[in-house]
């Protein structure tokens, strides 16, 4: 006899009990009926049931009911049994004891968010037939499942959710969410005033909004859906970027209890297409931010709108396994998906996923499992790529008829007066002159401006003596009691010097004598990379750290009682994810030094999407600014393709109307102007600075400290050192060093030697007046390290042709290349070698 046997007969059936619930809480999802058409996703075998469940037995039937019904919850993986516990109480309570669940919104309030859902589609299709919306239809429970998760977050603290979503169903939730005017979305669709966005704007469904959600208890959350462009996750780090400076904003100090409250008020959400979720690799990054240090946000809701289809590809084309979510499963995070059919379970899974955000501060995802109506956008014909899942859609009723006979309500008199407002509403739409603005901007950005530069914006950058001696000394100098490596002790040692003008100032202390200045009066500075705190040169040693008992510092913590946050973060081996949190973040703290550095220069190429899509193009596109400076180091010094050029061509082709700065400064001085500036400025534009590699403790390179009393970044150096040149070199960054020193060295008198710091606004006066200086010169060279078909050569010769009067314009330049840099160093030396001769006219 086993001792299962010998087991008390009431043992016995609540441990058959426990393995029966247990089972089906590990694997009912597979066996859930999620599909509303019952097509796709099909019940599969648990991996593990020996014995299988007894399909007659009340246990199996009930745990079946809980777990593997119109809801299939994934929350076993979990390492955390407090958390587990949690949301098996919460699923199983309201089939156990419905009195203990959380309240959901009324039925009558359901059904009317699902008819006014599926009525407004049903009027852009009748008046605007053949036009592109991205209708929501198959996935109206989207609208009930938004009131309730809102609703529930507003018991629980929260006043305001950012969020972001692709284009399915956007504009049904501008009007049916965000209470945006249904009016202005149907003036959208009419396209007038076609002059006021000449040479930029975007379409309706890419465009933000802005407006008050009234719960169903009658608190109000403020709504921001974020303006997005198609690359459909793109996004999500934004988003997260801008939840995050909403809350720093909230968080009066750096308190652990502040930045709690401050999370339990901003709730972020990012709506998903479920093929973009399984595809997307700038997702896969986003999701890997939830936690670390800077980047947590208190948890995001993550919502899948689930057409099972992509485009025309079906699940398995887009995603290798079951679920498009399973990539989530990569955190310890539960996973709920739904029948997007029974919108009892959609609101009752909406109240679970906020309560456990706000509980936990955790990320949530729920997978709202539906069908798309039309094809991907309405002039797609779905039938020619899935003829039997559109035969079967053809003759599904809409969401709305099912939940209104399931709930014993007839909807016609609703239908009638909700039908009736939208046709007034569209036709108003027709006699409008103006395109009406879906967002409204938070007032502290009233000081900040976009456009052109004003010529008055010129403030004052550089510091008197006493204050970089002051600044000096906070910076050097570690807590009483902390053990400084001694070749970091050596460094500070240094910086001593540099900052009372016994040593001439290297980049590494020019930077962050330009972050103690700003941090001293108030202004808050964020830094993030990879490596960053130390620096990817060892140059920048902005945190200290013990090497007993490895505590960490910085000096820039403590430069005063009403000083700015100062936050520097070494990041994830991310580009695209983090460069967009980073601009989001600079999208909502415009106030705030907001700053990016790639471990290498080329490394943004990583981050293309984000550069293209909101760096440079989010002003014209949205009319959205951001002050965010990227700090790409570039130099060719033999290190081969990938640790060389950091692209500079990729941002002057990108550069037009005034939208972003770009700039390579060529002393430790004209660095910290240049970060002064962006600061203390009221124009608001990103700024891409090409930083040094090997330049960074050059002698050529370094500064007196008087310089940096000097009043202004200077966008041009002229060349005051010769009289009577025949040739004018015009370069930035690197290469004019070398041109310099080989000058002085081969005894050069006859070439000067003209520094562009800033090439984009192209500084055409103060160019001009440094050409001017030398009428001598017959002669114009551009000279740049990288090849012909890369740098700023195709950018900088028509304006210097245009500026060069009678005189000859030439370009030295590497051979076009298809890649940046040759892999041998002594191959290198030798193209350096010829291509100063060249320039200087003087063989060595």
């Amino acid at each position: 006899m086993t001792s299962y046997e010998c087991m008390p007969a009431t043992l016995q059936v609540e441990t058959t009990r426990e393995t029966t619930f247990d089972l089906f809480r590990r694997w009912g999802y597979l066996q859930a009926s999620l599909d509303p058409l019952g097509q796709l996703l099909p019940p599969t075998p648990f991996p593990i049931a020996d014995p299988a469940p007894d399909e007659d037995s009340p246990d199996t039937k009930e745990a079946r009911r809980i777990y593997a019904s119109s809801v299939g919850a994934e929350f076993m993986h979990i390492p955390s049994a407090e958390k587990r516990a949690w949301i098996q109480q919460r699923l199983e309570a309201p089939f156990i004891n419905p009195d203990a669940v959380t309240p959901t919104i009324p039925a009558a309030r359901i059904l009317t968010g699902l008819l006014r859902a599926d009525l407004f589609e049903q009027v852009i299709q009748q008046r605007y037939l053949g036009t592109k919306r991205f209708s929501l239809e198959g996935l109206t429970v989207l609208i009930p499942f938004l009131d309730q998760l809102f609703t529930t977050a507003a018991e629980l603290g929260v006043n305001r959710s950012l969020f972001t979503m692709s284009h399915r169903g956007r504009l049904n939730v501008m009007v049916n969410t965000i209470n945006r005017p249904s009016r202005d979305i149907f003036t959208k669709f009419e396209d007038v005033d076609p002059r006021s966005t000449l040479g930029g704007g975007d379409v309706k469904y890419h465009i933000g909004a802005t407006g008050d959600f009234i719960t169903a208890t009658g608190k109000t959350v403020h709504l921001h859906l974020a303006s997005n462009p198609s690359h459909l996750e793109a996004a999500d780090p934004v988003i997260m970027g801008r939840a995050r400076a909403y809350q720093e904003r909230l968080a009066k100090n750096r308190s652990k209890e502040n930045f709690l409250e401050a999370r339990r008020q901003v709730l972020p959400m990012i709506i998903h297409g479920d093929a973009a979720f399984a595809g997307q690799g700038i997702w896969a990054e986003s999701l890997n931010l939830a936690t670390l240090h800077g980047y947590n946000i208190g948890g995001t809701v993550q919502v899948i709108v689930n057409n099972l289809l992509g485009f025309t590809a079906l699940p398995g084309e887009s995603n290798s396994s079951r679920f498009a979510s399973d990539l989530a499963k990569r955190l310890p995070i539960p996973i709920f998906h739904v029948n997007a059919e029974d919108p009892q379970a959609v609101v009752r899974i909406a109240a679970l996923a906020a309560e456990y955000r706000q509980t936990f501060h955790s990320d949530v995802v729920v997978d709202l499992i539906g069908y798309r109506r039309h094809g991907h956008s309405e002039v797609d014909d779905p039938t020619v790529t899935q003829p039997l899942r559109y035969a079967k859609i053809k003759d599904h009723p809409p969401l709305y008829q099912l939940y209104a006979k399931q709930i014993g309500v007839d909807p016609a008199e609703e239908i009638a007066f909700s039908q009736g407002k939208f046709l007034e509403e569209q036709k108003a739409a027709t006699a409008a002159n103006r395109k009406p603005k879906l967002f409204d901007i938070r007032d502290y950005w009233n000081p900040y401006y976009g456009g052109p530069l004003r010529a008055d914006d010129d403030p004052r950058t550089g510091l008197d003596l006493a204050e970089i001696a002051s600044l000096t000394n906070a910076l050097t100098t570690p807590p009483e009691g902390f053990h400084v490596h001694p070749k970091v002790q050596k460094l500070l040692e240094q910086r001593v010097e540099m900052g009372t003008g016994k040593k001439p100032l290297d980049y590494g202390m020019a930077e962050l004598l330009a972050y103690a200045s700003l941090l001293k009066v108030g202004t808050p500075v964020r830094l993030s990379g990879q490596d960053t705190q130390r620096g990817t040169f060892n140059q920048r040693h902005s945190v200290l750290i013990d090497i007993e008992n490895e505590t960490r510092f910085s000096p820039l913590w403590n430069l005063g009682p009403k000083q700015g946050r100062w936050s520097v973060y070494n990041s994830m081996l991310s580009e695209a994810a983090c460069l967009g949190f980073e601009y989001g973040f600079s999208r909502d703290y415009p106030e705030a030094l907001v700053l990016w550095e790639a471990q290498f220069g080329d490394f943004a190429n990583g981050a293309q999407i984000i550069i293209d899509q909101f760096l440079s193009a989010g002003e014209a596109k949205w009319g959205l600014l951001s002050g965010l400076v990227m700090l790409l180091p570039h130099g060719y010094e033999g290190q081969g393709p990938e640790h060389s050029s950091a692209r500079i061509e990729r941002y002057l082709q990108l550069a037009a109307q005034d939208n972003i700065q770009v700039a390579q400064p060529s002393t430790a001085a004209q660095y910290f102007h240049l970060l002064r500036r962006q600061s203390l400025r009221k124009w608001r534009k990103p700024l891409i600075v090409f930083t040094p590699k090997s330049m960074l403790r050059h002698p050529d390179a370094m500064s007196p400290v008087a310089d940096l009393t000097l009043d202004h970044f200077q966008n041009v150096l002229p060349d005051n050192s010769v009289t009577n040149p025949h040739r004018l070199l015009v370069c930035t960054g690197k290469i004019g060093h070398n041109l310099r020193v080989e000058r002085d060295k081969r005894k050069v008198t006859d070439v000067a030697i003209i520094f562009l710091e800033q090439l984009y606004p192209f500084p055409e006066a103060e160019l001009q007046a440094a050409l001017d200086q030398h009428p001598s010169a017959t002669e114009i060279v551009w000279v740049q390290e990288e090849p012909a078909n890369m740098g700023a050569l195709s950018f900088v010769i028509p304006q210097l042709r245009r500026l060069a009067g009678d005189r000859a314009v030439l370009s030295v330049k590497r051979t076009a290349a298809a890649s940046p840099a040759t892999g041998s160093a002594k191959a290198h030396a030798l193209e350096e070698k010829t291509l100063i001769d060249l320039a200087l006219g003087h063989e060595s």
